[in-house]
């Protein structure tokens, strides 16, 4: 019975730990997206992009971008964005989408052909843990 169980569930929790970390990978993206308090539609399709690549349409961008927009505007506006950044990074344990995530930042800051010091800042600390 317990090998049904454990059968059962199996593809449950990859899964769901696959969404958890899309959803932060996404909220990183839109952090950076949002560090120059401008959305792009150049950075928006970026992202839409990135996260096609990643997910393909198992993953609702549409339905993740609004919430994910809303936790990066609250982390820039009450001045934690490196804790934002702390909380993304123990969220993401795939090596895969870890070693993805820095150059996608790039990709990000850079759609507009310009890069700010505000995402420049953003782009370091990612680096850091991502690079």
């Amino acid at each position: 019975m317990n090998d049904r169980l454990a059968e059962l569930y199996r593809g449950v929790a990859v899964h769901a730990t696959a969404n958890a970390e899309h959803r932060a990978a996404l909220e990183l993206l839109t952090l950076v997206m949002l560090a120059d308090d401008n959305i792009d539609d150049l950075e928006v399709d970026v992202v839409r992009e990135i996260s096609a690549e990643w997910r393909g349409e198992d993953f609702p961008f549409e339905d993740h971008l609004r919430p994910a927009i809303e936790n990066a505007r609250r982390a820039i506006k009450s001045g934690r964005t490196v804790e934002f950044l702390d909380e993304i990074d123990a969220t993401i344990n795939s090596r895969v989408l870890r070693s993805a995530l820095f150059s996608a930042a790039r990709d990000v800051a850079g759609a507009d052909d310009e890069v700010t010091p505000e995402e420049g800042t953003i782009l370091a600390e990612v680096a850091v843990r991502f690079g």
